[in-house]
C-alpha cells in the first residue's frame, strides 16, 4: 500500500443508479480492511462545497447492498464547473486530509474528477448511470436493474394494450441514449423501437406498419420510445388519428431509477468499488473503471472521455426484424 494513502473519500454525483450504495459499501469496506480511514461526501460535488463531510465505518454501510439510490445523496452543482470551485474542492479535501477520492457517476462527474486530478488529488471514477452511455466500459452500474424495471412495466402495459385492443407507445428513460429503449424492444417484443441514434422521425412509416398488421389480424401494438424522442402523448393522437385504432401513451419515469439491484448490478458494483480502492492504494489517480469483454479493467479519464460509443448496429437491426 502506498504509504502516501492514509484516508479516501467517497461520493457519488449526478443521477443515482441502483448499485451504487453496493459501491459505496465496497469502497468503505475494501477500504477499512486496507488500514484506511474512509469519509463519506454527501450530495456530490455540491456536499463537497459545502464541506457535508462524514466519518464512515463498516456498520455506517450495513444493510444497504439491497436498497436503492444512494444512502449519501447525490446533486448537480454548477459551481464545481468552474476553476475556482474545483480548487475549493480540492483545498476542502486537502483539509479533511483525503488523499484519494472515488467518484460514482457519468460523464460530466468524470470531468469533475479529472479536474481534482490535475489539482493533485488521486482520483478513480466509477461508471454509475442507468443509461449504459459511458464509453469505456459494456457496463454501468443501475442499467441491469432499470432495464429491468422497464421491462416489466411494459409486460404489464402489454396486457391492457392487449384487452383493449390498443396501440401503446411506452416512453423509458434514455436522453442521449437509447439502450434501455432497445434493450426493452427485443425484450418486451415491439413492433417499433425508436431510439435517438437512429430514428429517422418518419411517423408515417410507423403508421403504414400499425395499417398493415392490422391487415393481418393484428389486434395490439406496443412501440417504446426513448425519452430523448419524446412527444410520446403528441405521437399517440396523431396515430390514433390516422389509423383508428385506439393509442395510449405511457411514460414510465423514474421508477426505472429506482428499486432493489439486481444481482448483476450489486456484484459488479462491489466488484468496481473493491477496485477503485485497490488502484488508489497502488499509487494511481485519474484512473476510470470499466467492464470489458468479460474483464474488469481501468483507463485514463482523458482517454476514456475521449472514445466515443454508438448501439451496435446489428443489434438494432436485429430488433427490427424481430419487429415484422
Amino acid at each position: 500500500m502506498s504509504n502516501n494513502i492514509k484516508t479516501i473519500g467517497v461520493l457519488t454525483s449526478g443521477g443515482d443508479a441502483p448499485g451504487m450504495n453496493a459501491a459505496i459499501r465496497a469502497v468503505v469496506r475494501v477500504g477499512i480492511s486496507a488500514g484506511l480511514k474512509v469519509k463519506g461526501i454527501r450530495r456530490g460535488y455540491a456536499g463537497l462545497l459545502e464541506e457535508d463531510i462524514i466519518d464512515m465505518t463498516a456498520e455506517s454501510v450495513s444493510d444497504i447492498i439491497q436498497r436503492g439510490g444512494t444512502i449519501i445523496y447525490t446533486a448537480r452543482c454548477n459551481e464545481f464547473k468552474t476553476p475556482e470551485g474545483q480548487q475549493k474542492g480540492a483545498d476542502i479535501l486537502r483539509k479533511h486530509n483525503i488523499d484519494g477520492l472515488v467518484v460514482i457517476g457519468g460523464d460530466g462527474s468524470f470531468q469533475g474528477a479529472k479536474k481534482l486530478a490535475g489539482l493533485g488529488i488521486n482520483t478513480v471514477a466509477l461508471p454509475g448511470t442507468i443509461d449504459l452511455d459511458i464509453t469505456c466500459t459494456d457496463y454501468t452500474i443501475g442499467f441491469d436493474t432499470a432495464v429491468n424495471t422497464a421491462m416489466e412495466a411494459i409486460d404489464k402495459v402489454r396486457d391492457t394494450s392487449t384487452s383493449h385492443e390498443r396501440c401503446s407507445i411506452i416512453e423509458v428513460m434514455g436522453r442521449n441514449a437509447g439502450y434501455i429503449a432497445l434493450w426493452c424492444g427485443i425484450a418486451n417484443g415491439a413492433e417499433e423501437v425508436l431510439i435517438t441514434e437512429r430514428y429517422d422521425h418518419n411517423e408515417q412509416a410507423i403508421i403504414d406498419n400499425i395499417l398493415q398488421k392490422k391487415k393481418v389480424g393484428k389486434r395490439h401494438h406496443i412501440i417504446v420510445n426513448a425519452e430523448g424522442i419524446g412527444d410520446s402523448f403528441g405521437m399517440a393522437k396523431r396515430i390514433e388519428a390516422a389509423t383508428g385504432v385506439e393509442t395510449r401513451a405511457t411514460v414510465i419515469g423514474h421508477i426505472q431509477r429506482g428499486g432493489s439491484p439486481t444481482c448483476k448490478d450489486r456484484v459488479y458494483a462491489s466488484i468496481m468499488g473493491a477496485k477503485a480502492v485497490d488502484l488508489l492504494t497502488e499509487g494511481k489517480s485519474n484512473r476510470v473503471i470499466g467492464y470489458r469483454g468479460g474483464e474488469f479493467v481501468d483507463y485514463d479519464i482523458d482517454e476514456a472521455l475521449s472514445m466515443t460509443k454508438d448501439v451496435d448496429q446489428y443489434v438494432y437491426e436485429t430488433a427490427r426484424r424481430l419487429s415484422r
